[in-house]
């Protein structure tokens, strides 16, 4: 009798972990199109951030009716939704790039990120639900190993699709002009148009394979409006949920600046653009090698909490030795910030869903809402950078570990009942 129980879990965690596959080849692709729309579209530091704001913002205006759209045709069929607008978003390239139309790429980014935010929406509580809360940390571990090891392949192939003769394409762009530049810069930016063909066709045979999956339903609303009476919660969105939510809009501005500025910064410190575009992989190398700490340590070891705490602090000595050192000192500190940022979101979440109860999904939808600080904190970042230069920019994470840590120690509590 427990074998059919076993089966479904482990069937839903595959679909779950090859969504998460998904999540973070397109998401991580944006450390790479950063350097590339710069070149191809002649923009400046300030103006290419907006490609983190085009896709980022999206959670921010869509985690509302995400929530609604979930409420009303429930997880699965939504998961296969999103992946269809995620494909239609990848679609959106091809005429942007033949157009060399900022403007529209940034209208593909934003459509990709509002079938990211169905998806988000849908498999994060899902996978924090699924099983023991006490292990939801080591389950979206598992999940964001998936994330990552997508997001170095997808960053490798891109690179070498985009990149591979980085230092003559540049040198040549800059003899030419007129017409001539004009044909060189178009051909450049037709190069990701068969790339984001292939994902067409990959997010459209996925959202055909979700919606056929008969993954079990979850009925969050049956669930106890008790956890949250026990909690002392008896009206509204539970404090410590609402104070997780900031420090989800923190944690992922952090995460996402870390690694898309690190191509720019590279640049900036003296690499060659085949060198500073890769370094995104070594980030979420890091990040890879922290869930995977995760996994082993929490719970046999340490709890969420103490991670969490754990990794706030780390992040606090990191961004302060990136800021007080230059060159590959200060790299490799922007670098290792990713390691730090491995069980924040893990840490996160089940805290902040924590005795949520009739409130999840709303909860989750305010939760993913807040993933909107990856397109916030990059633009503060790039205003910055203009203003002074792409080192002392930095300076805005400060700010944020702080409050990562104040929930670690005591926010994840306001509002709920000492036992």
């Amino acid at each position: 009798m427990q074998s059919e129980p076993q089966s479904s879990y482990g069937k839903a965690m595959g679909i779950i972990g090859t969504l998460f596959f998904i999540f973070g080849f397109v998401t991580w692709l944006n450390s790479v199109l950063i350097p590339f729309l710069k070149q191809a579209c002649e923009i400046s530091d300030f103006e290419v951030f907006f490609v983190t704001f085009a896709f980022y913002i999206s959670y921010l205006v869509m985690a509302i009716p995400s929530s609604a759209i979930l409420k009303k045709i429930g997880f699965t069929k939504g998961m296969s939704l999103g992946l269809l607008i995620m494909a239609v978003g990848s679609l959106i390239f091809i005429p942007a790039a033949y157009t060399r139309s900022f403007p529209l790429f940034l209208l593909g980014l934003f459509a990709q990120g509002t079938g990211l935010t169905l998806l988000q929406a849908a498999s994060n509580p899902y996978v924090t639900i699924l099983g023991p809360i006490e292990k939801a940390a080591q389950r979206i571990s598992i999940m964001g190993i998936c994330n990552k090891v997508a997001g170095m392949i997808g960053i490798f192939v891109l690179v070498q699709l985009l990149f591979s003769d980085a230092a003559e394409l540049s040198a040549r762009i800059e003899t030419l002009t007129g017409a001539a530049r004009e044909a060189e810069l178009q051909a450049l930016a037709q190069r990701v148009v068969v790339p984001y063909l292939v994902m067409t066709v990959v997010l459209l045979a996925l959202a055909f394979m979700v919606r056929k999956s008969d993954l079990p339903e979850i009925n969050t609303d049956e669930e106890n409006g008790a956890a949250a009476d026990e909690a002392g919660v008896k009206k509204g969105i539970p404090p410590h949920l609402l104070l997780g939510v900031v420090c989800i809009f923190a944690y992922v501005g952090v995460e996402v600046l870390a690694i898309d500025s690190l191509a720019l910064y590279g640049e900036y410190n003296g690499l060659q653009k085949m060198v500073a575009t890769n370094l995104g992989i070594y980030s979420l190398i890091a990040l890879t090698v922290g869930y995977l700490s995760g996994i082993v340590l929490i719970p046999k070891f340490i709890s969420q909490k103490t991670g969490l705490i754990i990794c706030a602090t780390m992040a606090l000595v990191l961004s302060v030795g990136a800021l007080v050192t230059t060159g590959w000192s200060s790299i490799i500190c922007i670098i290792l910030l990713s390691l730090s940022h491995a069980l924040m979101w893990p840490g996160i979440w089940p805290l902040a869903m924590n005795k949520a109860g009739r409130h999840t999904k709303i909860g989750a939808a305010f939760m993913v809402m807040a993933i909107c600080g990856g397109a916030i904190l990059p633009l503060i970042y790039g205003a910055i950078a203009r203003s002074t230069d792409r080192h002392i920019a930095y300076m805005v994470m400060l700010p944020c570990y702080v409050y990562i840590l104040y929930y670690g120690l005591s926010g994840h509590k306001v509002g709920l009942k000492e036992k």
